[in-house]
């Protein structure tokens, strides 16, 4: 079949990551059906050039979802809903890569079900959310995204489509695409399993803890008693008070939980916006000032202690997304996620680290620290266990000064950077953090000898 025979018309679009970096153009395609996606890898087979890369809603932070110069094949409009079984022993739902984990949560809550694996935001694909293997709040108790992803629907370079499953025949394959960022094929449908639920609501205690030592202590002492853990912490106040944080841990409330008011409607779920951020934010809106008034509000504004505080899904997880396209607000050249986890009885790197941000002259108010449980079987998944912190920086002078120190720490200690967030790591760095590369190279080489699964990332990190 020709090209207009078989798929969309490609469309030249500029394409960044959600830190607006590192900007390049790409042949984009949108299929809207998996025999549009087939028919597109076929041909491309025959005359690879740059190669294919497969995009979501554009959440990675960097290039894994560019292809500067090649195709860029748009996930999106695989947006099906296949079936939800809410009765087997273990619910399952069966979905295209496509769809949203918020639209995914909507349908799902009226059944009593809930996605195990949320991370900071619900705009992300359910293929975006196989290939970097996203976590959340509750890695401590419930691990990353794959590992209650029961089967994949892989279109693999050949044109052919494998059903994967993590114990299988082809396991190998299965858990080289979790976290694989896309390089081993176009993950076109899967299984996942889900939870049963009572409400859409959560019972949360909150504390001010007064430094970086205070907060590691509690969340070493505390989590276990709960399932989701996280800490703001401030990353602007130096001396003794560095570190000083928000701690919040929380389970899911039962119906008995809830006032008289939400226990009408336990499993109702809104989702409120303010609308869309201009683009009108100068560069350096995030400075000096601005971060320290906004770091000193969010700590004040925390209760000292409250227990049980029950809380809808946007409050607890995802408050950003009340505002699209929040990342304007750093201004057009655009901002840098840092991301990293080092080993349990490493604190003093951890520490260390924070010293070097707090002392620079770059200044992040979106900070988080949680604690890592076991990783999973997938070579390049990111967590392990350990401490993950999470900063962002405005784009300026220097800011590749302060990373390299903290590169340095991090691989010091044994630790590793989380590709989803990564723009700037070295191809070395990252072979020593990732020390099973060797395993996926060849997993890869295996289903994909040409290399016609690519993206600016893969060959930025010579993958």
């Amino acid at each position: 079949m020709s090209r207009s025979d078989s798929v969309p018309a490609t469309e030249g679009r500029r394409l960044t990551g959600w830190g607006l970096t590192m900007a390049s153009r790409s042949d984009v395609v949108r299929p809207r059906t998996p025999d549009e996606a087939i028919a597109l890898v076929r041909e491309l087979a025959d005359s690879p050039g740059r190669g294919l890369t497969a995009r979501g809603l554009g959440r990675s932070y960097g290039d894994p979802a560019q292809n500067t110069g090649g195709t860029t094949i748009e996930l999106t409009g695989l947006d099906k809903i296949l079936s939800v079984d809410a009765e087997a022993d273990e619910p399952t739902v069966d979905v295209q890569a496509g769809v949203s984990l918020d639209t995914l949560m909507k349908v799902l809550l009226p059944f009593g079900l809930w996605i195990p694996v949320l991370p900071g935001t619900r705009q992300v694909t359910i293929g975006g959310a196989i290939g970097a293997d996203v976590h959340g709040k509750n890695h401590h108790t419930q691990g990353s995204f794959g590992n209650h992803v029961r089967s994949i629907d892989l279109l693999t370079a050949d044109g052919e489509v494998s059903r994967l499953t993590p114990d299988g025949p082809d396991s190998e394959l299965f858990w080289a695409t979790i976290g694989g960022m896309g390089l081993t094929g176009l993950v076109l449908r899967a299984t996942v399993a889900v939870q049963r639920v009572t409400t859409a609501y959560f019972s949360v205690d909150t504390d001010q803890v007064d430094g970086i030592d205070d907060l590691m202590t509690q969340m070493s002492a505390r989590d276990d008693d709960y399932t989701y853990s996280v800490a703001w912490f401030d990353a602007v106040t130096s001396g003794e008070h560095m570190g000083r944080a928000v701690l919040t841990l929380g389970n899911k409330a039962t119906l008995e939980e809830l006032p008289e008011k939400l226990a009408r409607n336990p499993l109702k779920f809104s989702a409120p916006s303010f609308g869309t951020v201009p683009p009108v934010f100068p560069n350096g809106m995030v400075n000096a000032l601005t971060a320290r008034v906004f770091s000193e509000f969010w700590f004040r504004k925390a209760p000292r202690r409250r227990r049980g505080e029950i809380q809808n899904i946007t409050q607890f997880f995802h408050p950003l997304d009340v505002a699209q396209d929040w990342n304007r607000v750093y201004g057009p050249a655009g901002f840098l996620q840092y991301q990293f986890v080092v080993p349990f009885g490493a604190e003093d790197v951890f520490r260390r680290c924070l010293e070097l941000i707090t002392s620079s002259e770059h200044y992040s108010c979106l900070n988080v620290l949680k604690r890592f449980g076991e990783g999973n079987r997938a070579p390049l998944s990111f967590p392990t266990p350990g401490w993950t912190l999470t900063a962002d920086f405005s784009i300026k002078d220097g800011l590749d000064t302060l990373c390299a120190e903290l590169d340095a720490e991090v691989l010091g200690a044994g630790g590793r950077l989380y590709l989803a967030k990564d723009s700037r790591m070295a191809a070395a760095d990252f072979a020593t953090m990732y020390p099973r590369l060797p395993e996926f190279r060849e997993v890869r080489r295996r289903v994909d000898p040409t290399g016609l699964f690519t993206s600016d990332m893969a060959r930025r990190l010579e993958i």
